[in-house]
């Protein structure tokens, strides 16, 4: 997987949940705690998540075929998508109905210090995994805020490790709220209630990567700063007098697919527009290099 696919902050966000959902289930086992048992399922489907994805960055590295003569790239966003529906079934609908039971059911908890001990060293776990993704993020993010970053970027790796680790992150604070609350107050209904908002919390983070994820599967073309940059390239020389019109299509995070008719003089020779066009393909791919599929054809300016 590429730089911008994130594989360092995947593969820390993978130790880190599983070292994480062992300890949880060790908690749950020893003091029954509801939030306990929600945060390791969670923890358990972050860590199938994390695999999805590095299985996804691997299967879009696939030479392409004749029955996919553009390759395997946006494979990348079939199994992003895939993550959302895991993080909304098995995190989200299970932590929902785990809170939901212990409200109707609630119990004290047994030997308390587990689940505190173990909510510690998650929060200082995933602090570490959601550190690197920030890291790794930063250098792709530029000068856009986070939601930009998330709502723009055309890898889903990264997004979706930031969205999760942040979402777990909160998810602990939530857990550790409310086991404090029970363990204060002796009424085990705050355990069940911390859990639903630990549902609740999936569920939104799971549909936000669905939305956005459902953009990249359906289409997305280059932002209006790399248009502008390929149009201007494009009539950078004479021999390219205007552009008439222009399509982009992402067929992967790093690869774009660029088709435009561009006007040329009446009076050029087939010679001078098959140079014309060669030149006007190297300047796109110096100014927007994501730019490696390009059809340009060429036409003669007609009064509109």
């Amino acid at each position: 997987m590429s730089a911008s696919g994130g594989s360092r902050a995947i593969v820390a966000a993978l130790g880190a949940n599983l070292a994480i959902a062992a300890a949880k289930f060790v908690a749950f086992a020893a003091s029954g705690s509801s939030s306990m048992l929600a945060e390791g399922v969670h923890s358990l489907a972050d860590s199938g998540n994390q695999a999805l994805l590095l299985l996804g960055g691997r299967r879009a590295r696939r030479a392409a075929s004749e029955e996919h003569p553009f390759g395997y790239g946006r494979e990348r966003y079939v199994y992003g998508f895939l993550v959302a529906i895991v993080l909304f079934t098995v995190g989200g609908l299970f932590a929902l109905y785990e809170g939901y039971d212990k409200i109707r059911h609630p119990h004290e908890l047994d030997h308390w210090y587990w689940p505190v001990g173990v909510l510690v060293f998650a929060i200082c776990a995933e602090g570490f995994s959601f550190r690197t993704a920030v890291a790794e993020s930063n250098p792709l993010r530029g000068d856009q805020t986070w939601v930009q970053f998330i709502r723009r970027a055309k890898a889903p790796e990264l997004p979706i490790v930031l969205l999760e680790d942040f979402g777990a992150l909160i998810g602990l604070l939530l857990a550790l709220l409310g086991v404090g609350l029970t363990l204060a107050t002796g009424d085990g209904v705050w355990d069940g209630v911390g859990t639903v908002c630990i549902g609740t919390l999936l569920v939104v983070i799971a549909v936000v990567l669905g939305v956005e994820t459902k953009s990249l599967l359906l289409g997305e073309g280059a932002s209006p700063a790399d248009v502008a940059a390929i149009r201007a390239a494009l009539v950078a020389d004479d021999a390219v007098t205007e552009v008439i019109h222009l399509r982009t299509l992402y067929l992967g995070p790093e690869e774009l697919l660029l088709a435009a008719k561009i006007a040329v003089r009446h009076d050029d020779t087939a010679a001078e527009v098959a140079r014309a066009i060669d030149a006007a393909e190297t300047r796109v791919r110096a100014a927007v290099p994501v730019a490696r599929v390009i059809y340009l054809e060429p036409d003669i300016l007609r009064e509109r």
